[in-house]
């Protein structure tokens, strides 16, 4: 019986040792790309909203025609 109260254990250690490497991994991941991250200078619009005006926006179909 003790064999199997081991297995289990041994099994959570591997798993538990997976998740902290796995975070490590991530971590390391995200300061790289935070280092390597190019600074938008200031006053420049981001490219992914520029030109959007906050508000009702027009319908992408052109539904309001019709009205």
């Amino acid at each position: 019986m003790v064999a199997n109260r081991t297995r289990p254990t041994l099994e959570k250690r591997a798993k538990e040792r997976a998740r902290q490497e796995k975070r490590k991994q991530k971590e390391e991941r995200r300061a790289t790309a935070k280092a390597t991250k190019t600074p938008r200078p200031d006053g420049e619009e981001d490219p992914d909203i520029a030109g959007i005006v906050p508000g009702p926006q027009p319908s992408p179909w052109g539904d309001d025609e019709e009205l």
